[in-house]
């Protein structure tokens, strides 16, 4: 769910669902929301929680893409939640990567830059990661992610002794 205006592209109900501030807030207050943020500009996104509750029960994997305030979020309503922290190699690609987008003017990317930089440290220190991958190289930081999610689901199948 997300305040943010609807891009060419983006299909309503897939990507997000685009709603009006005073709807966001009242899912917020109604308690409808697993974790949220307001992030650049005043936009807010959050993670409604029924479709998910929904999913889980009916033993589907649900993977969330979402900032690190909202990983702590997750792991407070849901403990037993898997978390993955996706790192650049270094402060150098991550700044060569926001450039390359070319979606923003260089100031914007400098707050973008710096932001990622306190997120990486607060992941670090938050506690709510189970695991941290390094994507040196897309393809082998998914097929680490796959594996990461795979061990930690025959992990959980596994009988108790």
């Amino acid at each position: 769910m997300t305040t943010r205006k609807q891009k060419t592209g983006d299909k309503a109900g897939t990507d997000y669902h685009f709603v009006t501030m005073d709807e966001f807030t009242a899912a917020l207050d109604g308690g409808e929301l697993l974790e949220w943020a307001e992030v650049y500009e005043g936009l807010c996104y959050g993670t409604p929680r029924k479709p998910v509750e929904d999913a889980l029960a009916a033993g589907k994997l649900i993977i969330l893409e979402i900032d690190v305030d909202g990983a702590i979020q997750i792991k407070e309503k849901m403990p037993d939640a898997f978390a993955v922290f996706v790192l650049p190699p270094n402060e150098q690609t991550l700044l060569e990567r926001l450039r390359s987008r070319k979606r923003e003017d260089e100031s914007a990317i400098q707050k973008r830059f710096a932001k990622a930089k306190r997120e990486i440290i607060k992941a670090w220190e938050c506690g709510a990661y189970d695991e941290f991958i390094v994507n040196r190289d897309l393809d082998k930081a998914v097929t680490e992610a796959v594996g990461l999610v795979r061990s930690e689901q025959a992990r959980r199948a596994a009988p108790s002794r």
